[in-house]
């Protein structure tokens, strides 16, 4: 495996996470299938030129920071815990509220 392969690899799927993204939703953005992402991600399949611009426009970024080795896979788990932690608050949040509702409903 190449060194470029696992560097897209990895950038690719912190991209994704930080955004919150499965590979499914990336791969409808970009008109593929998920396991062509997921090929992609374990660094099997690389992308034509294409691919490349759509995968870089989906997530909002310039297609040269999928070749970036500056972006540390810490710092991009780091984006995921705090995007899986404030979807945590927001749906246990919404949880208490709809108990509260059922108590005063029932009152």
């Amino acid at each position: 495996m190449t060194l470029i392969r696992q560097v897209l690899a990895d950038n690719l799927k912190a991209y994704r996470y930080a955004l919150g993204w499965s590979q499914a939703k990336l791969a409808e953005r970009v008109n593929t299938s998920t396991h062509y992402i997921g090929m992609i991600e374990i660094s099997k399949k690389f992308p034509s030129p294409e691919m490349i611009e759509k995968l870089a426009n989906a997530l909002g970024i310039e297609s040269p920071q999928l070749f970036s080795k500056e972006l540390a896979p810490s710092d991009a788990m780091k984006h995921f815990r705090k995007a899986t932690l404030r979807d945590i608050s927001g749906l246990v949040g919404r949880f208490i509220e709809e108990k509260i509702e059922d108590l005063d409903d029932k009152s």
